[in-house]
């Protein structure tokens, strides 16, 4: 059983059993994202109610393991959760507007990251690169409290498994979003995971201009999608021509800005003016312009992946991958991170 298909049917025999609707889905909770931060480098720990620090007591807290004495369940004292804080509400409520409440805020600036959740919904706030506090990420398993319950009586279900996978790969993010990248492959599991949720999207629903679109790289590439296999490689295609160029961008975008200057900004929608080739600023066109293919909101994923190429310590990582090699030798991490079955089966 996933951590997801575990978290969904606690949270179902809790409901049935009529425990408190916020608090009795703490253990739940607390294990889904232990299960997932275990297997992260370096490791993060939920703790339900951790100790007052001046903001009050938070739902949770998320904490690496430099921060416990050996062998022991509680944090060190005075230690703030390195990966923020967590709050909780019913699954009634709307996390969107938990997340701009005043409690949310008196965390944030305690904590400098805090992740709401209803357990249906799970909001990311934080700060942006100036200093500006915002909604960094947001996820959904269901779109009101009665599609989550469904969900829930079929944990084991093919609808619950893939909307699991991608609250999975949230929950990674979330909890990775504070640790330094450096490493070529930890950007390349970055953008791969971005990949992935924009891959969702983009299946989740079929646009006129999306024709176009296939036409278009069809044309580019000297193939065919036929078929549903053929539909299936062509939204995974899509979706890896556009990370791919938004990375090529942003190689190129760093040629012109150095490490030095610490105000620059990397912003996908400029991506098109460093890149060349007719398809790639096609596309770019299209996700940026809300007429044509915004309804897929892979706009505010690419939002998400250009937050992180601006994290992306670009001294260390262009020290170890050599900045006019980049965007020819990075495709074999990024191909690895995003889909290492399709990387088997090009060669690549």
């Amino acid at each position: 059983m996933n951590p997801v298909e575990a978290y969904l049917t606690e949270l179902r025999d809790i409901r049935a059993s009529g425990g408190v609707p916020e608090t009795s889905g703490y253990p739940a909770l607390s294990s889904l994202l232990n299960e997932i931060g275990h297997k992260l480098k370096p490791k993060v720990r939920c703790t339900i109610n951790p100790k007052n620090a001046g903001a009050g007591i938070p739902d949770g807290g998320l904490f690496t393991p430099n921060q416990f004495p050996k062998g022991e369940h509680e944090p060190l004292p005075g230690q703030l959760p390195a990966r923020g804080a967590i709050e909780v509400k019913p699954t009634s409520d709307d996390a969107h507007a938990v997340a701009q409440s005043e409690q949310a805020h008196r965390y944030l600036e305690k904590y400098r990251q805090v992740l709401v959740t209803t357990y249906r919904e799970f909001v990311l706030v934080g700060y942006d690169l100036d200093g500006q506090a915002q909604t960094l990420e947001s996820f959904s398993l269901a779109p009101n409290e009665a599609e989550f319950w469904a969900l829930a009586a079929h944990p084991g279900s093919v609808a619950a498994r893939a909307v699991g996978e991608r609250l999975t790969e949230f929950l990674r993010r979330a909890m990775l979003r504070q640790a330094p990248i450096a490493a070529p492959q930890d950007l390349a599991w970055f953008l791969a995971s971005y990949a992935r949720e924009a891959r969702a999207r983009a299946a989740e629903r079929d646009l006129p201009a999306l024709a176009t679109t296939r036409k278009g790289l069809e044309e580019s590439l000297g193939m065919t999608f036929s078929g549903d296999k053929g539909d299936h490689f062509f939204r995974s295609t899509l979706v890896q021509t556009l990370f791919y160029g938004l990375f090529a961008a942003w190689v190129f975008w760093s040629e012109h800005h150095p490490p030095t200057d610490a105000q620059a900004r990397f912003r996908w929608r400029e991506a098109a003016g460093y890149l060349h080739i007719p398809i790639l600023q096609k596309l770019f066109y299209d996700f940026a312009n809300p007429s044509q293919l915004g309804a897929l909101k892979l706009d505010e994923v690419l939002d998400w992946a250009g937050e992180a190429l601006n994290r992306v310590d670009r001294a260390s990582f262009f020290d170890r991958f050599e900045q006019s090699h980049a965007v020819q030798y990075f495709y074999e991490p990024f191909l690895e991170a995003f889909d290492p079955e399709l990387r088997k089966e090009l060669g690549v």
